[in-house]
């Protein structure tokens, strides 16, 4: 679930302190000037993610509407109800309350299946766009080579990332679990790692090449040693994942960490309207 917390990665126990140097940290990345050079569609999803993090900032700054958030997310302290002096309900009305709650159950369950919400995974909301994906071939990790062109006809998730990208740590452990649960039905994901920004801080691709074991990633992890890969995606904050149809697309944006549920969402959305256009 994504929070305000999450969205200035940090956890709930945060110190002031820490959620201000976050909030600090966040907003240089979506400053005006960085993003004034960007395509529509990025400049559209930093400016929502600016709006986003001054909400955040100024929930989470301020002691009274945090300690509200964290009642709402089921963090916070929340004070013992009063004890009251009340009967005790008779057998008949124990038997009223508990067949009431049966039959609200039963609607709300026969509800939920009729509209088909019962099958549907959620994910949170992000960037629609409707651009042609950049073609690339870069080395892989493993010394192979990796080529979005070879994917036509799949939906495919670019994820941009690096081993110092503590959300990009995060989430990891749900794009593994996408590909192993996918991977047979057409999911494709491919890892490009920023191998430039890694030696710009004193990492080698054996480093990256031990993290990456660490996490027992099997989908391909592709070196974008120039940054021309990353270049070309207009990927300015980390990480930033692209979400491209069977047709070479991208039709989703993420700028952040991805949860399972949001790869199952866009996953099978993009899946299921492609089935459908080839079938009408």
């Amino acid at each position: 679930m994504s929070t305000y917390y999450t969205l200035l990665g940090l956890e709930p126990d945060a110190t002031y302190a820490a959620i201000e140097a976050a909030y600090q940290q966040q907003r240089q990345r979506y400053d005006p000037e960085r993003v004034a050079d960007l395509d529509p569609d990025m400049r559209r999803l930093a400016e929502v993610r600016s709006a986003e993090l001054e909400q955040a900032y100024r929930t989470l700054s301020d002691a009274q509407r945090r300690q509200q958030y964290d009642q709402q997310l089921g963090i916070g302290k929340i004070a013992p109800p009063q004890a009251t002096a009340r009967r005790q309900l008779s057998a008949r009305e124990r038997n009223m309350v508990l067949i009431g709650g049966l039959v609200a159950v039963g609607l709300i369950i026969g509800i939920w299946i009729f509209t088909g919400r019962g099958a549907e995974v959620q994910g949170q909301p992000m960037g629609e766009v409707n651009r042609p994906a950049p073609n690339f071939t870069l080395q892989t990790l493993d010394g192979n080579e990796v080529s979005l062109a070879d994917y036509q006809g799949k939906v495919v998730l670019v994820n941009f990332w690096g081993t110092w990208c503590e959300p990009c740590q995060r989430e990891l452990p749900a794009l593994q679990s996408a590909n192993e649960r996918y991977a047979e039905q057409g999911l494709v994901i491919i890892g490009v790692n920023l191998t430039d920004d890694e030696r710009t801080q004193g990492r080698s691709e054996d480093d990256i090449r031990a993290f990456v074991e660490q996490y027992q990633l099997s989908y391909p992890i592709a070196l974008d040693r120039d940054g021309r890969v990353t270049d070309s995606f207009r990927v300015f904050p980390l990480p930033t994942s692209f979400f491209i149809d069977p047709q070479g697309q991208i039709r989703y944006v993420h700028v952040g960490e991805l949860t399972l549920n949001d790869i199952i969402a866009r996953f099978t959305e993009l899946q299921s309207s492609a089935m459908a256009d080839a079938t009408s």
